[in-house]
């Protein structure tokens, strides 16, 4: 390579390197000699001029053991274990009730159970050593460990460091890379001439056009043989670019869009959906109650009417549930396992109006984390309130929705579910296989008539993940919350 196409740092640190021929260059020697602050600078010229031979780069990496942010508590205002045995030295008779009220919860139990492996016992309430001397010299090591840091690790003390590694927060190892540089013959025979710094453009601007700088200035070479960098841009995640997918394609099937609250009450969670309140999903397995606000009240017309419904089936025709119906059970707080409840209280609301809403939003089922459950996830709720409304409508409605989805071959099947009669299940044909996505259905009268609603109402409920994992080709839920930015870039734009 030419001297000529030097950048002016690789200059400037050749330069002085030919001053010392046969010298080891330091860091430290190189940003001296070459009046630089930043390191970052040196380390480039350092690159550049070996990567064309005109000095040789050696490199020692070492690891460094040095104090976390706990670790630099510990060094300002001392080891907890040293703190708690000052305080049991100086005391009369050391109790743990007393202990309690002179250091934090968080430190009492912790600190306790690090004396304990030193030889202080508990007995009768109060702290006592066998050897107390053995127990100051075990803080005193730990004391001693933590002032000397930072250091290499092969410098310290094996057993203490496994100690300080299993206290969170305390210690913490890094790599030290050190390099050294040293000028080559090749590097050496370039001129002084040539070492000159001089002013270099990168960029032409319409400033220098415009006069005739331009003609006698300096310009950067540039490699353009050289392979470029695939730019990064910013991207949806997959899960939000399904969600807007999902909400353009009911916005244009005219469908309007509903939110509301994630926490709400059993009673428009379940009892409007005449779900019985002996039913499993009511325990506390499946649903997430809440301790704040553990109830919520709810007008007593509303409790009486669902009360007659689940007990006898008020004025439905129906028999109801039988048993008997608790108001308070009604009022339980909870986290909303399902959509239906926005839905259902958008019905309430708006019992005369024929609508058409649609909702995409989050839920919750205290559910075990595994390749097709997670406790919070996203469902895909439709709701159609009109006169004529029936079940070919919405059949009709679905196998359309699926259809702007990528997917024309559906199918339902008969299924059950509390609070639709009939009822049916969603598939999908997905590589020659069916696959349930949903349910669907037409309400019972017993959820629509205690909130005056006269008209049929059609309803149908998925799950985003799962249609997710259909359009990714996932077999895993939990891929879809993973902090992988290489498979997120490889994902498909929806």
């Amino acid at each position: 390579m030419d001297a000529d196409a030097l950048l002016n740092p690789e200059r400037r640190m050749l330069r002085v390197m030919q001053e010392k021929s046969g010298h080891d260059w330091t860091l430290a020697e190189i940003l001296s000699s070459c009046e630089w602050i930043d390191q970052a600078i040196a380390v480039g010229a350092g690159h550049g001029l070996s990567n064309i031979g005109y000095v040789s780069t050696t490199e020692t990496s070492s690891a460094i053991v040095r104090l976390a942010d706990e670790g630099q508590k510990a060094k300002e205002n001392g080891l907890l274990e040293a703190r708690i045995w000052k305080w049991i030295s100086d005391s009369e008779t050391p109790s743990m009730a007393d202990l309690q009220s002179h250091f934090e919860r968080h430190e009492a139990g912790p600190g306790v159970g690090l004396l304990k492996r030193l030889g202080v016992q508990l007995e009768g309430g109060v702290f006592v050593a066998a050897n107390p001397s053995a127990v100051d010299m075990g803080i005193q090591a730990r004391t001693a460990f933590i002032q000397s840091l930072p250091a290499a690790s092969e410098a310290l003390d094996v057993n203490l460091m496994e100690h300080f590694k299993s206290r969170r927060g305390l210690i913490e190892s890094v790599i030290s890379t050190t390099r050294t540089w040293s000028l080559t013959p090749q590097g050496q025979s370039v001129s002084a001439e040539a070492l000159v710094e001089k002013q270099s453009i990168s960029e032409i601007t319409s400033e220098l056009l415009q006069s005739d700088a331009w003609k006698d200035a300096d310009y950067r070479p540039f490699d353009v043989t050289l392979e470029s960098a695939t730019p990064r841009t910013g991207r949806s995640h997959p899960m939000q670019a399904l969600i807007e997918r999902v909400r353009s394609i009911f916005l244009e099937m005219g469908f309007s869009e509903l939110v509301d609250d994630y926490v709400q009450t059993a009673g428009w969670n379940m009892d409007a959906l005449f779900i019985p309140q002996d039913h499993p999903a009511r325990e506390m397995q499946d649903t997430f109650y809440l301790e704040d606000p553990k109830s919520i009240e709810l007008p007593k017309h509303l409790t009486d009417a669902w009360g007659a419904i689940h007990e006898h089936g008020g004025d439905t025709g129906s028999v109801g549930w039988g048993g008997k119906f608790s108001a308070e059970t009604s009022e339980k707080g909870l986290l909303r396992t399902h959509t239906t409840v926005n839905t259902i209280q958008y019905l309430a609301a708006h019992p005369k109006d024929a609508c058409r809403v649609f909702s995409v939003d989050r839920v919750f089922r205290k559910e075990a984390i595994d390749r097709t459950h997670l406790p919070e996830f996203h469902q895909i709720e439709g709701i159609i309130m009109e006169e004529g409304a029936n079940l070919q409508m919405l059949v009709a409605t679905l196998k359309t929705f699926y259809a702007k989805m990528g997917y024309p071959e559906v199918r339902v099947r008969p299924a059950y579910f509390p609070y639709t009669e009939p009822s049916l299940e969603i598939e999908v044909k997905w590589r020659g296989k069916w696959l349930e996505l949903g349910g669907a259905g037409i309400f019972r009268p017993e959820v629509t008539e205690p909130l005056g609603i006269s008209t049929p109402v059609l309803a149908w409920g998925m799950g985003l993940e799962r249609l997710a994992m259909l359009v990714l080709g996932l077999d895993d839920i939990r891929q879809l919350y993973i902090s992988d930015l290489e498979w997120l870039r490889n994902q498909p734009i929806l």
